[in-house]
């Protein structure tokens, strides 16, 4: 656990619409989407930090935030005795009728939360990511580096530029920024990986007074998008005040070789499956289970997972897969799938290769394969989902290029 004499707030920026998970987001915001069976994206998150023993903390939200405020506050509450918070914070429209106009917009509208504070350092990070980090190790380099406004960076696939804030390194200083471009069409190889170049992870560490000088600046100026990474970022690295810091430096207890810095973007259906496909591999690529450093969550009082019916003509069981508490496997067949918690899987049903989000009913003889079912979705008798793709689009289902099939909160598929 890291542990600094400098005071130090920490901002989770958990205000994102999440269009491109949809329909996961038409009401929920994308923090509160459902992850890894028990957990929600906003978890991880707030683990890591709690985790590093900075526990005074925000969460700015937005839209759709009802989900995200209600599991904020049944979850994450802790004794007043110490003084330690998670606190939602809302929109203010302190500076006119208008929603956050970009992730620096939102910070620079809970200034006088900070100021209210006064800390000396502050932490920011996202909430729609993947991982486990100790940000203590990345607040000391900071600190030592005596770097205004400090960085976080992932080696990416160059071909996935245009998704991220790239970040160009001093050579001469390998720890300075020497510029940095928000999610550009094209970028160079690093010298040593031509095919890599190094991703913003989209957390920050900044000097309080740097920051609300330059969230002052970005506030007054017309060419701005008053965005972190696209704008904030820019700024230090121009000034030659900002830092990067190597995620693949960071060392989490009971971390293995395989998920050591691991980090994944699941800001897509695509990603986000292909994350919870991680979770269920022979040696996950992410580990849930390591209680050294564990993510944090409310399962409330749900019973153990139960599998009945073991005749020779239906057998109920699960392989390869997550199945989490107050599941009943009912003599259906589950393989290389994420179960919630409170779905149930009745006799000769067929779930492979997908994902279910809490409370979805799969009756008997009803086929999955390959989708996202939403919360609360119910498949009648023979029904199925995720076997003819243009059966799928007919009823109004997502299908993504890569036959990934999501189908919305609530529904009845009937076939």
């Amino acid at each position: 656990m890291a542990k600094n004499k400098q005071k130090i707030l920490s901002i989770v920026l958990a205000g994102g619409e999440g269009t491109r998970l949809m329909p996961l987001t038409r009401d929920r915001a994308k923090p509160a989407v459902p992850f890894g069976g028990a957990f929600r994206l906003i978890d991880f998150p707030l683990s890591n930090l709690v985790n590093s023993d900075y526990r005074h903390i925000i969460v700015l939200t937005q839209y759709k935030s009802h989900s995200l405020d209600r599991h904020i506050s049944q979850m994450w509450r802790f004794s007043n005795l110490l003084g330690n918070y998670v606190s939602p914070v809302p929109a203010q429209q302190r500076l006119g009728k208008h929603w956050y106009l970009g992730s620096a917009d939102a910070i620079y509208q809970t200034i006088n939360i900070i100021e209210d504070v006064q800390p000396d350092i502050v932490i920011i990070v996202g909430a729609d990511h993947v991982y486990r980090m100790d940000f203590g190790q990345m607040v000391r380099q900071h600190i030592e580096s005596g770097a205004e406004f400090t960085v976080a960076g992932i080696r990416q696939p160059i071909e996935q530029s245009h998704q991220f804030g790239v970040i160009n390194v001093d050579p001469d200083h390998p720890n300075q920024i020497k510029s940095f471009e928000e999610k550009p069409d094209h970028c160079d190889g690093l010298p040593d990986a031509p095919d890599s170049f190094l991703a913003s992870m989209g957390n920050y560490v900044a000097n309080t007074d740097a920051l609300f000088d330059a969230l002052a600046k970005d506030e007054k100026s017309e060419n701005t998008k008053h965005d972190m990474g696209g704008d904030i970022a820019p700024y230090f690295a121009a000034r030659g005040e900002a830092g990067v810091y190597d995620f693949n430096s960071n060392i989490v207890p009971g971390a293995s070789d395989v998920d050591h810095a691991y980090w994944r973007d699941v800001g897509t259906i695509k990603q986000f499956y292909d994350a919870h496909m991680d979770l269920i591999a022979y040696v996950p690529e992410f580990n849930l289970y390591n209680q050294e450093w564990p993510i944090y969550t409310n399962t409330g009082t749900l019973p153990p997972a139960k599998f009945v019916h073991a005749g020779r003509d239906r057998l109920g069981h699960a392989t390869d897969s997550i199945v989490s508490p107050g599941v009943i496997v009912s003599g259906g067949e589950v393989h290389h799938s994420v179960l919630s918690p409170n779905v149930r899987i009745h006799s000769w049903a067929q779930v492979v290769d997908s994902v279910l989000f809490d409370g979805v009913v799969i009756n008997r003889r009803a086929r999955v394969y390959k989708a996202i079912l939403d919360k609360n979705v119910v498949l009648t008798e023979n029904s199925t989902v995720g076997i003819d793709t243009e059966h799928d689009l007919a009823r109004g289902f997502t299908v993504t290029p890569e036959g990934i099939t999501v189908v919305p909160k609530g529904t009845v598929v009937d076939d």
